[in-house]
């Protein structure tokens, strides 16, 4: 039997550091005269958890196997969504253990999908907690992404190994080094995204959850109407800005600081990413000029394609009022995503390229059978084992959004909520489509069940499918 003392040290360690990071929101519960013992005693029950695993996990072995690393992985999402919840629970809200669970849920995975329909009365303390939820999980799946995915051989995720010599052994020291400065780099966008938010209108607060759930692509506000409550040209503007920012490959950020200037424009991925919003926006804006010319209006294309491409979920125009198009091309989105190791979600553009190029070989071949068609993503050859993590992948995503899809509508929900509600959460976007969860509505009314298979779309998407499926397999489990 394999030791996982190393497992579970390191989720004592994320729970000491989740249990800290809930006394925040008491400050803020002190300078507004709202403290209620929410927080201090969700503090307390998450610190005392986390303690008791730190400590009797000391003599563990300071490496990770695959197996043990697979199952970090998911433990550590789980655990912070469940005592992420707490907060909740304890408040004076009445929230049920299902809504506290969606909300938590929803937050860590950067989902932004709410079950809050007040968000203006709501207190001070549960909206900061709600970003620095989001906020939590965007530094978190970068981190996973740049670390630990690329050491599981995650759909197509080895090819962004930092050093073709590591290994699952490698991963606890390396990951420190890489986390730091990630963190360095993170915390300075959030920074500055909030300095820019409060120039140009925010009050100190708005500023500050805002640019957390900003750069951590997530979407959660402060009010139901978003970022078009306060209707700014300069403040959308500003959250493209850091959207996009956000949506980068991380790794790119460490590559420019060690002196690679040139690596925002030579990347394969970025110029993909950034080709798929020029083309998306360019082809909404013609539709609606000429179908629905009187809810045609550059700004809210701009933003809402940007948004919704990658997966924040902040929205300023009520989009399903646009059309049908829209609303398949905003589910078509919904899947692409963003790049590889940022804080965006869905399938993301490097996979898609990979498939592409892999299409047309195979047609190549077809046209010149005794053609010789080798396959490169950015100048680094592909191989057939490589091909096939790439196409499994998107497989068992289609297949698991239909599987969702179908769940959902035996829960009583529309063919539109269903089908939008298992995108936006197997994507991690928020929003959904319809009168229900659409940019303006919420989840609070579906009924319990489908909140349950929404947050299990939640996890699959975030982890990447495979990181929890793997867990289901018997042969997982033996030596």
């Amino acid at each position: 039997m394999s030791n996982y003392k190393t497992v579970f040290f390191t989720l004592g360690i994320l729970q000491i550091i989740l249990g800290i990071f809930m006394l925040v929101p008491i400050i803020v519960q002190l300078i507004y005269s709202q403290f209620d013992s929410s927080f201090f005693s969700a503090s307390l029950v998450t610190m005392v958890f986390g303690t008791l695993f730190f400590l009797s996990n000391l003599d563990h072995e300071k490496k990770l196997n695959l197996q043990q690393a697979f199952l970090l992985t998911a433990l550590s999402w789980l655990s912070i969504a469940i005592f992420g919840s707490l907060p909740f629970v304890f408040s004076n809200l009445n929230f049920s253990f299902t809504n506290a669970f969606f909300e938590s849920m929803s937050g860590i995975t950067t989902t932004g999908s709410t079950i809050i329909s007040n968000l203006e009365d709501m207190p001070k303390g549960i909206l900061l907690w709600r970003a620095i939820l989001q906020w939590l999980g965007g530094i978190g799946i970068i981190v996973m992404a740049i670390t630990l995915m690329p050491i599981m051989n995650v759909g197509g995720m080895q090819l962004f190994k930092i050093s073709n010599n590591d290994s699952s052994e490698k991963i606890l020291p390396k990951s420190k080094e890489i986390a730091l400065r990630l963190i360095y780099i993170y915390s300075s966008l959030t920074a500055l995204c909030a300095i820019t938010y409060n120039i140009f209108g925010m009050d100190i607060f708005d500023s500050i959850t805002h640019s957390m759930t900003t750069i951590a692509t997530g979407g959660f506000s402060n009010y139901n109407q978003s970022i078009g409550y306060f209707n700014s040209i300069s403040i959308e503007t500003s959250a493209t800005v850091f959207i996009i920012l956000g949506s980068l490959p991380f790794i790119v950020y460490i590559k420019f600081l060690n002196g690679n200037r040139s690596i925002f424009t030579s990347d394969t991925q970025i110029k993909a990413f950034l080709k798929v919003v020029i083309v998306s926006i360019i082809i909404l804006s013609i539709y609606l000029s000429i179908n629905n010319s009187s809810s045609f209006n550059l700004r809210s294309v701009f933003f809402n394609v940007i948004s919704i491409l990658t997966g924040t979920g902040y929205v300023n125009a009520q989009f399903d009022n646009w059309g049908s198009f829209p609303l398949v091309l905003f589910l078509g989105l919904m899947f692409i995503g963003g790049c590889a190791g940022s804080t965006t979600c869905g399938i993301k553009i490097f996979r898609l390229q990979i498939l592409y190029s892999f299409v047309v070989n195979q047609l190549k071949k077809i046209i010149y059978p005794k053609g010789i068609f080798i396959l490169k993503y950015d100048q680094n050859s592909i191989d057939n084992k490589f091909i096939a993590s790439i196409i499994s992948f998107i497989y068992m995503y289609l297949i698991i959004f239909f599987l969702l899809s179908a769940l959902l509508s035996l829960t009583g929900l529309d063919f539109i909520t269903a089908i939008s509600g298992a995108a936006t959460s197997i994507s991690n976007v928020g929003p959904g489509l319809g009168a229900i969860i659409g940019p303006n509505g919420n989840f609070s009314t579906l009924p319990d069940v489908s909140k349950w298979i929404l947050t299990l779309g939640m996890i699959l998407g975030r982890l990447e499918l495979f990181a929890i499926l793997v867990l289901f397999l018997p042969s997982f489990w033996r030596n």
